[in-house]
């Protein structure tokens, strides 16, 4: 039986494509480079096989100043430019006596917990792991594996919620069940089309 959800944020919980593509563009300028179209970014940022530092910087790894640069608009727009996605607190609301929830993020703590306690779902979650506390963010099972330490949950107990490819090697790197949706930036047939939906398909693993 389900019991343990783990949900990822941007794209399945919250819209931030814009503080995303902003922030990296932000980060461009200082750089001295051109803007890059948001789809472009999005696209990148969901797509695995893309080297991203290269992608969005040209550079090899990410430097101390990307990371300042990021974070510093971020801070600064995070709540002007993010939302949560229609029926999502009220789904979190009514799944909650149901289940154990946590939430893996590939965004570094600092940026979680801004947007999270701003956007009031910050309390839902028994615990949340960051891309900056573990070795090897999504897809690499890392932050799976922390989140089932915690709860001492089986593989067939817990599944993943997320929107990308990132989320699925992730889920699947770890052996666990994996529910794509479909209301963020990607564009799947086989994902799950709207919140309501996603409720249904949770309550029934308690019918």
């Amino acid at each position: 039986m389900i019991n343990y959800l783990i949900f990822d944020m941007d794209g399945t919980l919250i819209d931030s494509s814009a503080i995303i593509s902003n922030s990296i563009n932000y980060v461009r300028s200082k750089l001295g480079l051109a803007p890059m179209e948001k789809k472009v970014i999005l696209e990148a940022v969901n797509d695995t096989s893309i080297h991203r530092p290269k992608f969005f910087y040209g550079v090899e790894e990410y430097k101390k100043e990307h990371v300042e640069w990021f974070r510093e608009y971020y801070a600064n727009n995070h709540h002007k430019e993010t939302v949560l996605y229609t029926g999502i607190k009220e789904l979190l609301e009514e799944i909650k006596p149901y289940f154990h929830l946590s939430l893996a993020t590939n965004a570094y703590r600092e940026s979680a917990e801004l947007i999270l306690k701003n956007l009031g779902i910050y309390d839902y979650f028994e615990i949340i792991v960051c891309g900056d506390e573990v070795a090897h963010p999504k897809p690499a099972p890392d932050m799976i594996y922390k989140i089932m330490d915690f709860f001492g949950c089986k593989k067939e107990e817990i599944i993943l919620i997320g929107d990308g490819k990132t989320d699925e090697e992730a889920a699947q790197a770890a052996g666990i069940g994996f529910l794509k949706v479909n209301w963020g930036w990607s564009e799947y047939e086989d994902a799950i089309k709207s919140v309501e939906e996603l409720k249904k398909i949770l309550l029934s693993f308690k019918t």
